[in-house]
C-alpha cells in the first residue's frame, strides 16, 4: 500500500470521530500520539516506551474502558517515565480530545490493520506523515496553514541553495520542520550519506546538522514527530527566536525559513537586545536574526519567505534592508504568485542572500524574477507544482534545467551566465538604482498585459473591489497574528483592476 493510500485511510478515520466533536487539527494531534506508539514497534525502539504503554499491550486490553483509562494515563505520565528526550517532548502536556472509548478502539485497530510497507525494504511512514500534515494545512477551519509552506516551494529553495554534508542548517520558525526535512532528503538523494559516511559523520547528520525553533507547542509536537519519522533526532527548541534565547542561535552555514506574518501582540518589541534596529514587525526581526546568524565566511547562505510589506516599509524597514544589503550579497528576489499560501491574498517573495566577510558593500546587483504578473490562479483547478518554477530555476542557475538542478547545480551565483538568460520576467537592478529608490525592493514586476495604458484604471466599483480584497487579507492577518503594516496605497503602487502595473527598469 502506497504512502498516499495509507494517509488517505488515516485521514478518513477522522470522519468516525465527528460525533465525538473532534476537529481535523485535534485529530492530527491525537493521531500523532497514537502513530508514535506504532512507530516504536515498527522501528524497534519500544524499549524506550514504558512496558504497559506499548502498542501490543494496548491492543491486548479487551475492555474498551480499560483501554481508554490506560491511554489517558499514558498521555498524562509518559513524559516523566521515559528517558528519551524526544518522546518526553512529544507527550509534554498531552491530553486526549476523544470522549468515547469505542472511538479509541476504532483508531488503534484501523491503524494496526494497515500495511505499512509499499515494498518490504521501503519504510513509508515519513511520507505518510508529510501527506497528513499537508491535508491538515489544507483544512482552512483548522488554521494549520500558518505552519505549512507548499512542498514544491520548499524543495526548489533547497535545490537552489544546494546544502552540503557537514554543514549546519537551521529554521528559526520551523513549523512542522519541513525545510530541514527537505534538506535531509536532498542530501540522502544526492549523496546517499547513510552508506557513504562513517559512523561519526552519519551521527552528525542525524542529530546536529539540522535544527529548528518553534513557538507553538502543537506545531512543535508535529515537528518532533515529523523529524523522527524521517530518521532524524534533530534539536527542535520549543522557544521564541525573538527573545533572549535567540541570541544563542548563530554561526550557521545556512538558514531556510518562512517566518510568521504580523507584529508581536500589542505591538511590543522583541525581548532581545542584540538587534541594531528595534521594531515590532515580526518579519523584519526574523530577517535581522537570520542574516546575523550566518557565518561571516562569505559562503553561508539563506533563503527566506517574506510578505510584500518588508520590501517597501519605511523607517526601520528601510534601515534593515540597507543593513541586509551591506552585510550580505542579496543577489535574488523571487516575486511569488498569489494564492499559493493558505492565508488567501497574502503576497510573498523569497529573498536569497549570502553573508559577506565584511560589514558593507556586499550587494552590487539584485536579480528579480516575477512569477506573479499574468500567472494562473493556483488552487484545486491549477495545482501549484514544481513545474511552475521551470523558467525561474533556469534563470537563477544561469541555464541548469529544473530536472537537473539537484544533480548538476552547486549553488553558485554566476553573473555572466545569468545575463545570458532571455526572459522578460528576469531583470537585474543595480544597488545604486535601488538606493535612489530609498532602498525599496518592491520592484521587479512586469507590466500586466491586460492593460494598455495607465488611463485604464477601471471603474470606481472595480477599484473598490480590489481595495476591499486587500483590506480583507489584512483583516485576516490582524485576527491571526496582530496588526500588520498596511500595503502602499494603490495610487502609489500603480494598482489597477487588472493587477499591479509596474515600470520595468
Amino acid at each position: 500500500m502506497s504512502a498516499q493510500e495509507i494517509s488517505a485511510k488515516l485521514w478518513n478515520l477522522c470522519n468516525v470521530l465527528r460525533d465525538d466533536g473532534v476537529t481535523y487539527h485535534q485529530y492530527l494531534n491525537e493521531l500523532t500520539y497514537i502513530l508514535f506508539l506504532k512507530l516504536s514497534e515498527l522501528k524497534e525502539f519500544e524499549e524506550e516506551i514504558p512496558e504497559n504503554y506499548r502498542w501490543r499491550k494496548l491492543l491486548d486490553l479487551k475492555d474498551n474502558k480499560a483501554l481508554f483509562d490506560t491511554y489517558r494515563d499514558l498521555l498524562a505520565n509518559i513524559s516523566t517515565k521515559t528517558t528519551n528526550e524526544t518522546i518526553a517532548q512529544i507527550y509534554t502536556n498531552a491530553s486526549t480530545t476523544l470522549r468515547k472509548p469505542v472511538n479509541l478502539r476504532t483508531l488503534l485497530s484501523s491503524i494496526d490493520e494497515l500495511d505499512w510497507y509499499e515494498e518490504q525494504d521501503r519504510d513509508t511512514m515519513g511520507d505518510i506523515y508529510e501527506d497528513l500534515l499537508e491535508r491538515n494545512a489544507g483544512e482552512k477551519k483548522s488554521g494549520a496553514g500558518q505552519y505549512f509552506t507548499p512542498r514544491p516551494l520548499i524543495n526548489i529553495m533547497v535545490d537552489l541553495l544546494a546544502p552540503q554534508l557537514g554543514e549546519k542548517w537551521s529554521d528559526p520558525a520551523c513549523g512542522t520542520f519541513g525545510f530541514m526535512i527537505a534538506i535531509n532528503e536532498y542530501l540522502l538523494e544526492k549523496y546517499d550519506y547513510i552508506y557513504e559516511l562513517g559512523k561519526k559523520e552519519r551521527n552528525f547528520q542525524r542529530t546536529q546538522a539540522l535544527s529548528g525553533v518553534e513557538l507553538v507547542q502543537d506545531a512543535h509536537r508535529l515537528a518532533l514527530m515529523n523529524a523522527k519519522l524521517h530518521g532524524l533526532d534533530s534539536t527542535i527548541h520549543l522557544a521564541d527566536t525573538l527573545t533572549e534565547f535567540g541570541k544563542s542561535l548563530k554561526n550557521y552555514d545556512g538558514v531556510l525559513a518562512n517566518p510568521p506574518f504580523g507584529t508581536k501582540k500589542g505591538g511590543e518589541r522583541p525581548t532581545r537586545d542584540d538587534f541594531t534596529f528595534q521594531t515590532s514587525n515580526k518579519q523584519l526581526n526574523f530577517l535581522q536574526h537570520i542574516y546575523r546568524s550566518l557565518k561571516k565566511n562569505g559562503n553561508a547562505k539563506a533563503a527566506v519567505i517574506l510578505p510584500d510589506n518588508v520590501l517597501f516599509e519605511d523607517g526601520d524597514g528601510q534601515r534593515i534592508r540597507k543593513d541586509l544589503m551591506d552585510k550580505c550579497n542579496l543577489h535574488t528576489i523571487l516575486r511569488l504568485p498569489t494564492g499559493i499560501f493558505y492565508a488567501a491574498g497574502v503576497k510573498t517573495n523569497v529573498l536569497f542572500f549570502t553573508r559577506g566577510k565584511t560589514e558593507t558593500d556586499n550587494t552590487q546587483n539584485i536579480w528579480f524574477y516575477d512569477m506573479r504578473t499574468n500567472m494562473p490562479s493556483f488552487g484545486k483547478r491549477t495545482p501549484f507544482t514544481r513545474k511552475a518554477f521551470t523558467d525561474f530555476v533556469k534563470a537563477y542557475t544561469g541555464g541548469t534545467t529544473i530536472d537537473k538542478v539537484k544533480t548538476d547545480y552547486d549553488g553558485s551565483i554566476d553573473e555572466k551566465k545569468r545575463k545570458k538568460i532571455k526572459d522578460e520576467r528576469w531583470q537585474c537592478i543595480s544597488r545604486k538604482e535601488i538606493a535612489q529608490k530609498n532602498d525599496s525592493l518592491d520592484i521587479g514586476l512586469i507590466a500586466d498585459q491586460s492593460l494598455t495604458n495607465a488611463a485604464e484604471l477601471g471603474t470606481p466599483i472595480d477599484i473598490a473591489k480590489e481595495a476591499l480584497a486587500e483590506l480583507s487579507s489584512i483583516t485576516k492577518e490582524r485576527n491571526h497574528e496582530g496588526v500588520v503594516t498596511p500595503p502602499v496605497p494603490l495610487a502609489k503602487r500603480g494598482g489597477t483592476k487588472g493587477g499591479a502595473l509596474r515600470e520595468k527598469i
